[in-house]
């Protein structure tokens, strides 16, 4: 699978991104917990930044970090990679457990996701994604999307873990289908050599985990009405699944200061159902009826998919950023 390069709009022209350099430092947004506002060209294969308006930008979107410094080779780029936030027509989001097997993030609770491949539209890697890690192929005409946020990562997440070996920018698309839960449920048939259960949010269950702090050894208490436990699905080692309890507890879990794979919601993912619950009720999303991605450029004209929540995001896992070059 090709990875792809970000490219960010610096001195007036595009330019690649070298794996030490930070995004958000090289965009001037080095201080702070952010997120931050940036001009955004979705175009096919590849994603180009800016903290200021550009002729092809086709979205504003939060940019938040989270990458630690090191030493690490010049010679790579940041890579480009896309999670589809799947909401089901009664208002609930899709999230899968990564397997323990998995190189990067294992055993953590995501959006299905992965590298966007060279010339390949954002939307349809996305849905690419999603096809290849649960099955679910969503029928033309019978969704929509618009874009949430975008995330710099890093793996592993600390620097107490080791040197970063991965640096992306993840573009977190929120899907919106027409069919029900219980109607895509039926049709899940997960990858068990990514995936190894899978479960749906609602937005008060949503909402706790977004609010769990990172960084910290105690995550928030939880509210008294919300479920001791959710419901999942599990996938046994013959590939059959069946019905399974989560308790609240592991949904809540922050990032630990060593290094484990321990089950937990990845920090990305937390940002991302904040974003998505900002935005529940509020967005007139892109009609897609062909199930391919529209440019955004021919949809200028409705500005209310131009997206910025004005609220802070959650704070980073990592408070040693990749430095920014100087001034």
């Amino acid at each position: 699978m090709a990875a792809t390069r970000v490219l960010l709009l610096l001195s007036g022209r595009p330019e690649s991104v070298s794996f030490v350099q930070s995004v958000c430092g090289l965009l001037g947004a080095g201080s702070g917990p952010g997120p931050w506002p940036m001009y955004c060209s979705l175009k096919r294969g590849q994603l180009v930044l800016s903290d200021r308006p550009f002729p092809s930008a086709s979205a504003r979107l939060p940019l938040q970090p989270k990458a630690p410094g090191a030493p690490l080779p010049a010679d790579r780029g940041v890579d480009l990679g896309v999670a589809i936030i799947l909401q089901s027509s009664d208002r609930t989001v899709l999230l899968t457990r990564r397997t323990r097997t998995l190189s990067i993030y294992p055993n953590l609770w995501v959006p299905p996701g992965g590298h966007v491949e060279l010339h390949e539209e954002l939307l349809d890697g996305g849905l690419r994604e999603l096809w290849e890690e649960t099955g679910l192929q969503l029928p033309q005409g019978q969704f929509s999307w618009v874009p949430l946020g975008l995330w710099e990562s890093a793996y592993p997440p600390r620097l107490s873990w080791g040197f970063p070996k991965y640096h992306h920018i993840v573009l977190y698309l929120l899907v919106i289908s027409q069919e029900s839960q219980q109607q895509l449920q039926a049709r899940i048939q997960p990858n068990p050599s990514e995936v190894s259960a899978f479960m749906w949010l609602g937005p008060d269950v949503a909402a706790a985990v977004a609010a769990t702090e990172d960084g910290t050894e105690i995550p928030r208490l939880p509210p008294e009405d919300l479920p001791p436990s959710v419901l999942a699905v599990e996938l046994e080692e013959d590939g059959r699944a069946r019905p399974s309890v989560l308790p609240m507890s592991t949904l809540l879990r922050t990032t630990p200061p060593i290094a484990e794979d321990k089950e937990r919601v990845s920090t990305g993912t937390k940002f991302a159902l904040g974003l998505w619950l900002q935005h529940l009720g509020s967005v007139t999303p892109l009609s897609c009826e062909s199930g391919a991605y529209m440019d955004p450029d021919q949809q200028r004209k409705n500005r209310t998919w131009t997206l910025f929540p004005q609220t802070r995001g959650l704070g980073n896992e990592v408070h040693n950023p990749f430095p920014s070059p100087p001034p």
